[in-house]
């Protein structure tokens, strides 16, 4: 049994480098989170109870576009802000690069859903 005394991930980056997109809609956000833990907890209540497969699945699809919407948003904040400050800022062509890759990235990923 080997163990390692390495961190899994990194030490977290210090707050005033990671400032979020969302700070200034963060009750929004977590609302619609919630409402989105709502129509989830509803599923399951459907499939305890042996609701009809399709109404299932239109309740499913419902959640999965609310899911969409609130990562939609979070997208936009971080290209409204931390993509637009990087480039701004002056920060140098690295970190602008870095946050248009991770914008990239996250859009290949929402596309796949």
């Amino acid at each position: 049994m080997g163990y390692s005394l390495k961190a899994p991930h990194p030490p977290p980056e210090p707050e005033e480098a990671r400032m979020t997109g969302y700070r200034t809609e963060k009750d929004q956000l977590l609302r619609r989170l919630r409402r989105v833990e709502g129509q989830i907890r509803g599923l399951q209540r459907m499939v305890d109870t042996d609701t009809y497969c399709i109404d299932v699945l239109t309740q499913v699809s419902a959640a999965t576009k609310a899911l969409q919407s609130v990562a939609l948003h979070l997208l936009d904040g971080h290209l409204a802000h931390c993509v637009q400050d990087a480039i701004a800022g002056g920060a140098g062509n690295d970190e602008a690069d870095t946050k248009i890759t991770e914008a990239t990235q996250a859009i290949a990923r929402l596309m796949r859903t």
